[in-house]
């Protein structure tokens, strides 16, 4: 396995050569990316609609074609999923990732082309290890198994054709390259099971006993695989069960509510790698192991486009290419992609921290914001605010959703956190006035709302048993993937739902 080892890691290394590229000439390898994608695109049906073969230039591209929305292009998905080619990109298209941007109960199905899988996706999951390993060359990454969890597929049958819709990670597991199914854990038939309870005593059980090395996945789900893995050995941590761990790498959503869980459920410090993919795509890759910022990956089949945060509630807004962004300032992302998605509006948000490379990180998502009167509070407050509270409460908070509630004459309102602790504070009303202040102090908006009381009194908590989001979840039908809980919303309908669930 050493000798392995050796060779695995050689071969990672030399991509960074690659890597180095495009970091060094973004703009250069962006128009390269822009010019073999409007050539695809003159081959299919929404090119010939929107004038791609007058398209050459940047500017021209956004003349000729508005920013998307998945409702502008789901008559093409809808279309291609039932047999259709030649739509919205030039090949046969049969896979279809579930979008899991929210928890609702209305799904986006994104098309998964061959060229996404392997220019993107499966391009992504060596990369992440380049970086491992080019930060970490004492490494024995290749000795053992990752455990990487995935979600669930299904076959829709019409008339004439067979299409698969399900998470993306499911989508990738499925076809993964030989080579790269030798290193993970657990089998295909238990990865893709659809049962979640029955998925969970598998994985547990199937992994327990092997080498695992790493670990991948949604932080979430993962602790909760990790308690599963804990309660059947009956040890006390998981590095008692798994000696040789030394890597997780994570994605999906913020990882610092889960942090301390994580360190005291593995029982020491493992190394962390950010990642930033989607069902839409793969986009970012911490590359730096004294920094969390992602790399923004430029060689995936991915031209990208930002709106600025004063256009984005705009019917037609304005974007600006990579060469014109600046750092500090939030935008939203626009893809165009080797999987169909023509100029198409991702919801995410990110802040730049550096341009050359062009390194950022996530801020939230353009809709996943509290902004009924006008405080604007974003995901990446939410998350900083219950950080600095539990660091002076000694609490953990595991899961939480928060909401504008009105009185019941609708003359006040206030913001209300909906919490699930793993460590309850003492005091929850000081956690509350940490948590308060915070958001003032990291906000000006928010906290000119709260000034005297006059339009958003103090926010409040309801703290939840353990379990609660699980079982509002699992009532949803979204138990495991890539399934996540929304953060923040303008309306208490989801916070109220989870309130039932206790």
């Amino acid at each position: 396995m050493a000798i392995l080892n050796s060779i695995a890691s050689w071969l990672m290394v030399k991509r960074m050569h690659q890597i180095e590229l495009f970091m060094k000439h973004p703009h250069e390898v962006q128009q390269e990316w822009f010019s073999q994608l409007i050539a695809s695109g003159r081959e299919t049906e929404f090119g010939k609609l929107h004038g791609f073969d007058n398209i050459e230039t940047p500017e021209q591209f956004s003349r000729n074609l508005p920013v998307q929305s998945y409702d502008s292009l789901k008559p093409f998905i809808e279309r291609t999923r039932k047999g259709e080619h030649h739509l919205l990109w030039p090949a046969e298209v049969k896979w279809f990732a579930k979008s899991s941007g929210t928890t609702n109960d209305k799904s986006k199905l994104i098309p998964v082309t061959e060229e996404s899988l392997k220019e993107c996706h499966f391009k992504a999951g060596k990369d992440m290890i380049t970086f491992y390993c080019n930060n970490y060359p004492e490494h024995q990454l290749f000795t053992g198994k990752n455990l990487a969890l995935g979600g669930s597929h299904q076959t829709d049958e019409f008339e004439l054709h067979e299409s698969y819709q399900g998470d993306v990670s499911a989508i990738v597991i499925q076809n993964l390259p030989m080579w790269a199914d030798m290193f993970r854990a657990p089998n295909v038939d238990i990865a893709l099971l659809s049962n979640w309870d029955e998925k969970l005593q598998k994985i547990a059980e199937s992994t327990m006993t092997e080498n695992v090395v790493s670990l991948a996945g949604v932080p979430s789900w993962m602790i909760v695989v990790l308690r599963k893995v804990l309660e059947l050995t009956g040890k006390k941590t998981i590095r008692e069960v798994w000696p040789s761990l030394e890597v997780y790498f994570h994605g999906g959503v913020n990882l610092t509510p889960y942090r301390q869980q994580l360190r005291e459920i593995i029982g020491s410090e493992i190394h962390l790698l950010e990642l930033y993919n989607a069902s839409e795509g793969f986009f970012g890759i911490q590359d730096q192991k004294d920094s969390n910022d992602l790399l923004l990956m430029l060689d995936y089949g991915i031209y990208y486009e930002f709106i600025p945060q004063g256009e984005w509630d705009k019917e037609n807004p304005v974007t600006i290419g990579l060469d014109a962004v600046e750092t500090g300032k939030t935008y939203a992302m626009v893809i165009t992609t080797t999987g169909g998605l023509w100029r198409y509006a991702l919801g995410d948000t990110i802040q730049f921290t550096s341009l050359l490379p062009y390194r950022f990180r996530i801020a939230g998502r353009t809709k996943s914001c509290i902004n009924v009167f006008g405080e604007e509070l974003m995901e990446d407050n939410a998350i900083r605010g219950l950080e600095i509270a539990c660091q002076k409460t000694n609490a953990v908070v595991n899961e939480f959703t928060a909401a504008a509630r009105f009185s019941d004459d609708r003359k006040s309102a206030h913001h209300e956190w909906v919490i699930e602790f793993t460590h309850v504070p003492e005091n929850a009303e000081y956690f509350a006035e940490i948590l308060d202040n915070t958001l003032k102090a990291l906000n000006s908006d928010y906290e000119a709302k709260r000034y005297g009381n006059y339009i958003l009194h103090p926010l409040q908590i309801r703290i939840v048993e353990s379990g609660t989001f699980q079982s509002w979840l699992k009532s949803k039908n979204k138990l495991g993937g890539q399934n996540k809980i929304p953060r923040l919303s303008n309306e208490c309908t989801i916070a109220d739902e989870i309130l039932r669930c206790r």
